[in-house]
């Protein structure tokens, strides 16, 4: 029998990213159930994007943070006609999947961190470029809201930043019902790939009229940053992948279920 049969975990991750994270529970046994409590839309404004591209050559780096923020980024430069691949960029990735999608869209990777954290890459950059930081200009594309991480502690070293909003993250209207329901059959595990999967979630449950957190069901963070969302939320994970990434995540929720922590 497999180590999870008959285990139900949540998945919150917006519908079209999900897939990774439920084949590799249902791998295990497991039953994930898709509650997607984002959704990806086009920012409120593409104004300061869309600048951005205007003088894209006199950007030296471009930081991506996210797969989501890959896919904004090179649909809008396709909608305006900026060939990426002839500029002089270089670029930053959050994460191996976020350089995966990077290498898609037929841009090279020049730094991903060791750790999948903001931190981690500002520490890289820093290391790498501060001998040269006069000059130096980076274009970071992101969510609408993300944390200041980047933008702020690079533009302490010196560096100018320009930041521009790719892409925001919506509840989906359907969510709160759907949680509600997902609740109703048993949840034995909810998994969090983000800190907005944890704020989105939680305003699902009030919406739904759910108890937050969830009465004796573990969460699973898949880092320190979603950790810290979810405290601050009043639920302590029971587990934290480790690495922070998704094959990270499936083993800690593993592990979790298993008792093994």
């Amino acid at each position: 029998m497999s180590s999870l049969a008959g285990r139900r975990v949540l998945v919150t991750r917006a519908l079209h990213q999900a897939g990774k994270l439920s084949d590799g529970l249902r791998a295990l046994g497991a039953e994930p159930v898709e509650v997607p409590v984002l959704e990806i839309r086009p920012p409120t404004s593409f104004e300061a994007l869309d600048a951005a591209f205007r003088q894209i050559d006199q950007f030296d780096w471009l930081i991506l943070t996210s797969a989501n923020a890959v896919r904004a980024f090179d649909e809008r430069a396709t909608e305006l006609g900026v060939a990426l691949q002839t500029a002089r960029l270089k670029v930053a990735a959050v994460g191996e999947a976020t350089a995966a999608a990077v290498r898609k869209v037929g841009l090279h990777v020049a730094f991903v961190p060791e750790e999948y954290l903001a931190e981690s890459l500002v520490a890289g950059l820093l290391e790498g470029i501060h001998l040269q930081t006069i000059g130096v200009r980076v274009l970071l594309a992101r969510a609408a809201l993300a944390r200041d991480v980047i933008p702020d502690a690079l533009r302490e070293a010196g560096i100018a930043v320009d930041v521009a909003d790719a892409y925001r993250n919506v509840l989906p209207e359907v969510a709160p019902e759907m949680l509600r329901s997902a609740v109703a059959d048993r949840i034995d595990a909810v998994t969090f790939t983000s800190s907005s999967s944890a704020t989105h979630l939680a305003e699902a449950a009030r919406l739904a009229g759910v108890a937050w957190p969830f009465t004796g069901v573990p969460a699973v963070s898949i880092g320190p940053i979603t950790t810290e969302t979810l405290i601050g939320l009043g639920w302590t994970p029971a587990a934290e992948a480790k690495p922070s990434d998704i094959p990270g995540l499936i083993e800690a929720v593993r592990r979790t279920l298993r008792n093994e922590n």
